[in-house]
């Protein structure tokens, strides 16, 4: 590995974070896979030779747990949707090199190579701990079959992560107040057996490599917190049937944790492609093992694992380590998150069968703010971004240039590129890989489009339609200079609007394929010769805005009122049994509830959920943390009324301090507040 400069001569591996298998996929999720082709593609075109690979997730609860719900097998489960997944991405022109699966004899066989190295070299240990178990159905409970309260910020959690707070990645036998997700009834805690890595061996250098590591800010800053605290080792086994068996003594009921085999999938890819087309091609050794760039493209919500354990891995078996994580934002529908249960998305399938092309997608999803931003979606901004900037900028300059280049010369005018286009041409390369070695696949798409841009203002400022007559050379002159900019932007755009830049390309009549040129052929004489050309790109009209939106609201609004009814014929088994433990009135009396009205809010860096309000409590202002960025619109929580715990003990939540609690029903984190006026400060009675 290399921090020179893109292109270098070490082979690139370009990763994308595993999607489990066990449902569909909808656009949110599509956002780190486009942006994986994006940067791949973005790397080739610069003269990078680079392996794009991911697969499926195919172990763990979620997996099982539907398969348990179907009444099948988690193999027969996790296979159908592999398969469903392998056959959407190219949809779309997420074209990996190699797209796997967990639970191929590759993966299985590297995954044990790991551990056992990992074992050898004294990174595994054996430690008994306290597993949560379900009496009534007598089986230990791993990961998302218990839930309960999270150890460290209070919130709800699951088994592995606090999803809902302060999102810590909770190690079994962590988790307060556990209960089975099987039968809701409360858990026991019981003894068991587990295998342990010591990822404490690896303080000192993961703490050199946070800080060696390229990408996004969240991938460096939000481990910090672990890595340079008290790391503690981590528990890499479960009490389950379905996953890789541990492959050693002392621990034949049990298999890997899940975030075991998963990253080492993408070893496991690339070593599946090099056998595939020889390592000639592609050496997937060199990449791992010696001076590979590699570089993960992944959600927010999984960062923890591949800047603490994944490396940590990787040194222990003497691999190569990660040179990038790039961490995305979250995506909201209609500044709502998505979600299955109420059908509130867009699904990949069905923005697919609504006849709407895939580039345009690839567009918004990786040129709608920074790659680390959150990014809501709704069809009114999608239709802006299309007619604003593919249509009424890109689409406009090249449909008018090349008619005009058609009907006055049949092709490119005979004369040389001037010197004023050829360098603006330069800067728009020099843009582009700028916008790589900053990981910026924003940036990478900005760098065609402001050339089209400037194209407008070149084809406008000079008016070749006027000295057709008057200065025909000078004609000839400014429409020579119009082609070359619309075969850069071929170019430039081909790694997001992969099949545009194609058609593009074919319009400017040259041959193959625009994604088999370099960076260099921008500069390259377009052909003397071409024919018509079509407009690219057309505009999404009001009303098929307004037909989008109807079909969403019907989906959502059937999806709720089938909730509603399966939530009135079985409502006591939604929710958590009265506890038998009662507490005295003079206990309740010590509890000082008071009225608060949000004065800010705003999201804490680094944090998938927490937000630092300010609370108005009428005695003062008290700043407060809170679990709320992924249930509501950030934006629209100051001036609402809450209800506060005012006496309740400070606590530090992500390097924030909380002076207080406010109170939320149900996993929506429904806000309690006031049926009246009460002023801050009044208190509950």
């Amino acid at each position: 590995m290399s921090h020179d400069d893109y292109p270098t001569d070490n082979p690139a591996v370009v990763t994308c974070g595993l999607p489990y298998a066990n449902g569909d996929l909808h656009i949110g999720h599509l956002r780190t896979y486009v942006s994986g082709d994006v940067f791949a593609r973005a790397l080739e075109t610069l003269g990078q030779q680079t392996a794009f690979v991911s697969g499926s997730d195919m172990h763990g609860t979620p997996v099982t747990v539907l398969a348990e719900r179907e009444g099948v097998s988690p193999d027969e489960v996790a296979l159908r949707y592999y398969e469903e997944h392998r056959e959407l991405f190219p949809r779309f022109d997420v074209e990996f090199d190699n797209y796997g699966h967990t639970d191929d004899e590759t993966n299985v066989a590297l995954t044990k190579e790991f551990v056992r190295t990992l074992d050898e070299e004294g990174h595994i240990y054996e430690k008994d701990i306290m597993v949560a178990y379900d009496p009534a159905e007598e089986q230990s409970l791993p990961d998302r079959y218990v839930e309960g309260t999270c150890p460290y910020c209070g919130a709800k959690a699951r088994g592995d992560e606090c999803d809902e707070g302060c999102g810590r990645h909770l190690e079994p036998g962590e988790i307060e107040d556990p209960r089975s997700t099987i039968t809701g009834n409360p858990a026991e805690y019981r003894e068991q057996t587990h295998k342990f890595f010591r990822v404490s061996d690896f303080q000192e250098y993961l703490q050199g490599f946070i800080d060696r590591l390229e990408g996004t800010d969240n991938a460096r800053n939000q481990p910090r917190e672990w890595i340079e605290g008290e790391l503690r080792d981590w528990c890499i086994t479960r009490d389950m049937d379905w996953g890789i068996e541990y492959p050693g003594e002392g621990a034949e009921d049990l298999v890997l944790y899940v975030w075991v085999d998963a990253p080492i999938e993408y070893v496991s890819s690339t070593k599946q492609y090099t056998e595939r087309v020889g390592e000639e091609t592609y050496d997937w050794e060199e990449a791992w093992k010696e001076s590979g760039d590699i570089v993960h493209i992944i959600g927010r919500d999984i960062i923890q694992h591949h800047t603490v354990f994944w490396p940590a891995m990787l040194r222990g078996v003497g691999y190569n380590e990660p040179r990038a994580v790039m961490a995305s934002g979250f995506m909201t529908l209609n500044g709502k998150g998505f979600s299955k249960s109420r059908n509130r998305a867009v699904w990949a399938e069905e923005y697919l069968d609504e006849g709407l092309h895939p580039d345009l997608l690839r567009y918004y999803l990786a040129t709608n703010g920074g790659f680390q931003q959150d990014v809501d979606f709704s069809w009114e901004k999608f239709q802006e971004r299309v007619n604003g900037e593919l249509v009424g900028t890109v689409g406009n300059f090249l449909y008018r240039s090349l008619l005009f280049a058609y009907r006055n010369y049949e092709g490119t005018p005979d004369t040389p590129l001037s010197e004023e286009v050829e360098h603006r041409i330069e800067s728009a390369i020099d843009d582009f890989g700028e916008a790589v070695n900053d990981y910026s696949i924003r940036n990478v798409g900005n760098a065609a489009v402001e050339l089209a841009r400037y194209g407008n203002e070149y084809i406008q400022r000079n008016e070749p339609w006027k000295l057709t007559d008057e200065d025909p050379e000078r004609a000839a002159q400014v429409i020579r200079d119009c082609v070359q900019i619309a075969k850069a932007i071929a170019v430039l755009s081909s790694p997001i609007l992969s099949g545009k830049a194609d058609d593009l390309w074919s319009q400017l009549g040259e041959d193959g394929s625009v994604h088999d040129a370099g960076i260099d052929v921008a500069l390259a004489e377009p052909p003397e010769d071409f024919g018509e050309p079509d407009e690219l790109f057309g505009k999404i009209e009001d009303e098929r805005v307004e037909e989008l939106n109807e079909k969403l609201r019907e989906r959502t609004e059937a999806a709720a009122s089938d909730d509603e009814e399966a939530e009135d014929e079985s409502a006591t088994d939604d929710f958590q049994p009265v506890s038998d433990d009662r507490i005295s009135f003079d206990e309740f009396q010590d509890l000082d509830l008071r009225v608060g009205r949000i004065e800010t809010a705003e999201p804490i860096e680094g944090a998938d959920a927490l937000v630092r309000l300010e609370v108005d409590i009428g005695v003062e202002t008290r700043q407060i943390v809170a679990g709320l960025k992924q249930l509501h619109d950030v934006d629209d929580l100051p001036g609402t009324k809450i209800v506060v715990v005012a006496n309740l003990e400070k606590a530090e939540l992500f390097g924030v301090e909380s002076n207080g609690m406010l109170l939320a029903a149900g996993e929506q984190a429904d806000l309690l507040t006031t049926y009246g006026d009460a002023e801050p400060g009044t208190k509950i009675q």
